[in-house]
């Protein structure tokens, strides 16, 4: 129960943040979209990035503008974009002839020369951003606006037989610029682009060191969705590069070190032959610009990027994992799950689902049990394993080191481009439709292999064979989109249209004994959310035995075992978040139901708030009360506190909890598991304490709203 309310004196805002008035993040700035021309070129802002484009003698960026901080990014300019075509490097755009790249001054901008033999500025064309994948709401969408409101510009560049389309795209309400590269075959004859380079930008380096050492990065983050291997994804793996400009020759750093250049880039390929009149989209690129040092507040700038161009990320389903495809133990767990409120029923790994069969008779089987799912209010899907695998010589990736099979991210893995491969995805679209399932657990999704193989018909060899791959898998997935279908990708595919990754935890975790888990788990929330929306990274509960660890570390009998089933649902709920509760039923006792009721009830009466922005408050480690608090200013709720007692015995500290992202000020009530309202004035610091006296392996919550 709250023994106590102490507001706070201290200021608790994160270092470097703007004002309440004037926080994009809070959305209390009107920030829209616009793009208009001058005198020499044309500028995209909406009141917290600004681009300036020059135009003539040829068309590159000039200036790109922090306008939250007043910092200004760019030291010196370059091309737009480069291509290899045929063998041949191809410049877009771009300007040179800066006397110094450490800066730009504006006196030097009329002086400025076209790159010779660069494509030519023709023109640009005005429109709207326009929706990269067909998103199908489904009843768990949230009303996020897809394609996202703003302004886009294609600058058109001409030249050698090539027309090459550069696209900027900016957006109301986030400080973030997005770029898509398009080349078209204008000659008579089919052409091979070998490569292509979207982004080449010199930024004002992030520290200046005469030393070589591990270098901080400029103060933007980037993504492309080109990207795939890991439930964090670090965009660095694949596109993204950070690197040395030895034409920067007045940086301090003696061996021109520095790494102040910003190249996107395929790593291999395309490779892809182009004929007469054909063209070839390249990945999309992102800039998003911070404005802090400040690991949460950047990390809520990343959150916000995601709901912005991965809003089906926010659909957040609470599922069942089902390790039994028997009839009797499927009928039960449907009908369990639609009496205790979940809401998709997920046929796990070693349940006996097989979605490479496409037999009338598996279609058959498994079409009545998404029709009774669905009777009952459910969805349903299943688990299918792609990339981890090895099939058979002729089928694998090709290692280029050593001609043979192997050498794969996971040893072995089939190659998409195969036969295997084409007939995989073809199997995997009839099972779908058929079924109707509504859900693909998408196990070991394509890593960025890359094959030698000249035998395999979709490639011709090792240039091309990660674009043609990364096209295959992604072209499923937009059609996964495009059909409602529910993608749970434990990769960072969510540019490229999944729903939900793995939160980040270690496996065989699951297989420690029970009371160690839930400290476990409450720390992979907390660490798997500073980049991630709760929505985005779900979580495992292992009602049955997972990867060992005997009857210490399961939790049926169910019934036997209540308190750390409860624990389990209490920890991923109160985080938003969802956990792949596997096993063959959600309970064996009325007792059971009972519980199980009871969290998801209070999960679903709170969910709009559950599942916004975390805000790190204390991690869990044992000794203490550990807290996460969710904030979100638009709605009635504007915060929730969730705290945990990981004793047995009651606990009772002081707990602060940082208001400043809920957007509360002046008057707040303060209700006490959805107790009475206590009436609070919040001082200038946006901030509360209060003592909790929680329970024993339990856990008190708060909720903040307007007076």
């Amino acid at each position: 129960m709250l023994c106590s309310l102490i507001l706070l004196n201290a200021l608790l805002l994160p270092a470097n943040s703007p004002t309440s008035s004037e926080d994009w993040l809070l959305g209390s700035v009107s920030a829209k979209a616009d793009i208009r021309r001058d005198s020499d070129g044309v500028t995209l802002s909406n009141g917290l990035v600004s681009q300036h484009i020059q135009l003539t003698p040829n068309a590159t960026t000039v200036s790109l503008d922090n306008l939250m901080t007043g910092e200004s990014l760019l030291r010196a300019v370059g091309p737009e974009a480069d291509l290899v075509v045929d063998g041949k490097r191809i410049v877009v755009g771009g300007l040179e002839g800066q006397p110094d790249r450490a800066f730009l001054f504006d006196s030097w901008r009329s002086s400025l020369k076209a790159i010779p033999g660069a494509l030519k500025f023709a023109r640009y064309e005005l429109s709207t951003p326009k929706s990269s994948i067909p998103w199908v709401h489904t009843r768990h969408s949230t009303s996020a606006q897809w394609p996202p409101v703003g302004k886009a510009i294609k600058l058109v560049f001409e030249g050698e037989g090539i027309e090459a389309d550069v696209e900027y795209d900016i957006y109301d309400g986030i400080p973030l610029v997005s770029k898509l590269l398009t080349v078209v075959n204008r000659s008579q004859k089919t052409i091979r682009l070998n490569s292509f380079t979207t982004e080449n930008l010199s930024l004002i380096e992030a520290e200046s060191d005469p030393d070589a050492r591990d270098w901080k990065k400029p103060s933007v983050s980037v993504f492309t969705d080109f990207n795939f291997c890991g439930m964090a994804g670090r965009p660095e793996w694949r596109a993204i590069n950070w690197v040395t400009e030895p034409d920067y020759t007045t940086q301090v750093n003696y061996e021109l070190q520095t790494p102040c250049k910003l190249l996107v880039k395929s790593p291999i390929g395309p490779d892809a032959d182009l004929a007469p009149g054909q063209g070839l989209d390249s990945f999309r690129t992102y800039l998003l610009l911070n404005d802090s040092t400040d690991r949460e507040r950047k990390g809520l700038e990343v959150r916000k990027f995601f709901r912005s161009q991965a809003p089906w990320a926010t659909e957040n389903p609470i599922m069942l994992h089902l390790t039994s495809t028997d009839p009797t133990v499927v009928k039960r767990a449907i009908d369990q799950a639609a009496d205790v409120g979940f809401e998709m029923v997920i046929f796990s790994f070693g349940s006996g689902l097989n979605m490479e069969d496409v037999s009338d008779a598996n279609i058959l089987k498994y079409r009545k049990w998404a029709d009774y799912a669905h009777a009952k209010g459910l969805q349903i899907g299943g688990y299918s394993l792609l990339a981890s695998r090895s099939i058979d010589p002729e089928t694998d990736v090709i290692d280029p080191k050593t001609g043979k099979p192997g050498g794969a991210v996971f040893g072995s893995a089939p190659c998409l481009g195969s036969q295997w491969g084409i007939d995989y995805f073809k199997h995997l679209k009839t099972f779908l439709s058929k079924t109707n399932f509504d859900l693909l657990e998408h196990d070991g999704s394509y890593p960025g292999d890359v094959c030698a193989s000249v035998n395999h018909p979709g490639h011709r060899g090792l240039a091309d064979s990660q674009w043609t791959q990364y096209q295959t898998i992604t072209d499923f997935y937009h059609w996964c989109r495009s059909q409602g279908i529910y993608l749970n990708v434990p990769d960072n595919y969510f540019l490229a249209g999944s729903n939900k990754t793995g939160m980040g935890y270690r496996e065989t975790n699951w297989s420690l004994p029970r009371e160690q888990q839930h400290i476990h788990a409450r720390q992979n929330l907390f660490d798997g959310t500073w980049e991630k929306t709760p929505t985005m990274g779900w979580m495992m509960t292992p009602l049955v035995e997972y990867q060992g660890g005997g009857q210490a570390a399961t939790i049926e009998p169910l019934k036997d075992h209540l308190p750390d089933y409860g624990l389990h649902l209490m920890n991923n709920f109160g985080y938003g978040a969802q956990s792949c509760y596997r096993g063959s039923r959600l309970y064996d006792s009325e007792v059971t139901r009972t519980m199980v009721k009871k969290w998801v009830s209070w999960f679903l009466g709170h969910r709009s708030i559950l599942e916004s922005d975390v805000i790190h408050v204390s991690r869990a480690n044992g000794r203490h009360l550990d807290t996460v608090l969710h904030v979100n200013p638009s709605l009635d709720t504007k915060a929730m506190a969730v705290v945990y007692n990981p004793l047995q015995t009651p606990l009772k500290e002081a707990v602060s909890i940082p208001l400043y992202y809920s957007g509360l000020s002046g008057a707040v009530l303060v209700r006490t598991n959805d107790g009475p309202a206590v009436k609070v004035n919040l001082s200038d610091a946006k901030s509360f304490q209060f003592t909790p006296s929680v329970g024993g392996k339990s856990c008190v919550w708060v909720t903040f709203q307007r007076a």
